[in-house]
């Protein structure tokens, strides 16, 4: 068979199997399955592209890799010189982005208390690069009524050069002694300015709260990130996943192909037919053009897909807010992943008809036989590969 027959049986196996795997048995050569391997991986690169290239996940400062670092250290910040602060083992947030502590302080007998965070670097809140939103965590233990005052100031470059936003009405004697998620939006209507302060150059941030009665204070901070910076993957890490993906699909293209021929080749021979190692492995590697059809159909249907943005609350992990995000990505992503299902269901049967033609064409088995053979050794290799690929 020349090479030109080879490459066209790839093809004929699809749409005309019989005569496909006539021709392969009576000259099999690897080359086309080789083919089909380069083909099957560069389908899975296009996927992952598309994916990746629709994903957009959440860049923070702090970033993942450093937690939540300037509420895990009391000694970070300076607060009212009447007040104590120490790291809280006890009562903060968990999550994966969270760590394992939260900053308290506490003040006796007093209307106000601050804690102020310095030197937090030169960070970027302007325009379409620059960080959205700032949120935190705060919760007040003690006392029970709402404070008076609540302001958030974000030094820039100077103390004297700031920006200044009140969040009171995010109180609420309901909120008393249970963490309060806020979230302000950056470089926006509500913030007010004193001297230069520049939305470009963030350099420290100031909590303020105060009552209209001296009062035992005490209250706890967490969480402290600026956010709103969404990042493709592919822009991120684009080229490493491509690598990684291309390798771990032509991983799973061999293990398949191995494992599938392998179990087929023992269990015809088990059930005496008179089957050749090499004719089989290389017309079941034909079967698999199906994985590499699976792939193209992905392809076309993801990229469909609307850009898919993984916010701080997914990523983050805090139990009941990363359920929510997921649960607007499935919504995002139902239809596809149901045609997936469909189509992978319909790639399983097609597999198994192709590789039950294959198997009695070259063992002169009944079709019963060869369908039963087949299957077994088809969901025997699946379970095989997940096993090994995880």
């Amino acid at each position: 068979m020349s090479t030109y027959k080879t490459l066209k049986n790839i093809f004929k196996v699809i749409y005309s199997p019989f005569k496909a795997f006539k021709g392969i048995i009576q000259n099999p050569k690897y080359l086309g399955v080789i083919v089909i391997l380069i083909l099957f991986t560069v389908a899975n690169m296009a996927f992952v592209y598309i994916i990746i290239s629709k994903t957009y996940v959440e860049q923070t400062l702090p970033t993942a890799e450093q937690e939540d670092i300037w509420t895990e250290n009391y000694t970070l910040w300076t607060w009212t010189v009447e007040a104590s602060a120490r790291d809280n083992y006890d009562d903060y947030i968990n999550g994966t982005y969270y760590g394992n502590k939260s900053i308290e302080i506490s003040t006796v007998n007093s209307t106000q208390i601050w804690m102020q965070l310095s030197d937090i670097g030169s960070i970027n809140c302007l325009d379409t690069d620059g960080y959205k939103n700032l949120s935190l965590r705060v919760k007040v233990t003690s006392p029970e009524v709402k404070p008076e005052n609540v302001t958030i100031h974000l030094f820039s470059a100077t103390f004297s050069d700031y920006f200044y936003y009140n969040i009171t009405d995010n109180f609420s004697n309901s909120t008393y002694n249970i963490w309060n998620n806020l979230t302000v939006p950056l470089e926006s209507d509500g913030w007010l300015s004193n001297d230069n302060a520049d939305w470009g150059n963030i350099t420290g941030l100031k909590l303020e709260f105060t009552w209209l009665d001296d009062s035992n204070v005490t209250l706890l901070v967490d969480g402290l990130f600026f956010r709103g910076v969404f990042k493709s993957l592919m822009e991120s890490a684009g080229y490493s996943y491509l690598l990684s993906y291309s390798l771990s699909s032509s991983m799973q293209f061999l293990i398949e192909w191995f494992f599938l021929g392998g179990i087929l080749f023992i269990m015809t021979k088990a059930f005496g037919g008179k089957t050749v190692w090499k004719v089989l492995l290389i017309t079941i590697g034909f079967a698999l053009i199906t994985i590499f059809v699976q792939t193209m159909i992905n392809v076309a249907t993801y990229a469909t897909l609307p850009n898919l943005y993984y916010p701080l609350e997914l990523t983050g992990g805090v139990s009941g807010e990363s359920e929510i995000a997921y649960k607007k990505i499935l919504e995002q992503t139902w239809l596809v992943s149901q045609i997936s299902s469909y189509i992978q269901i319909g790639i399983y049967v097609w597999t198994i008809a192709l590789c039950a033609l294959a198997t009695r064409l070259l063992t002169e088995f009944s079709w019963t036989k060869s369908f039963l053979i087949t299957t077994v050794a088809y969901f025997a290799s699946i379970v095989v590969e997940s096993f090994i690929l995880g």
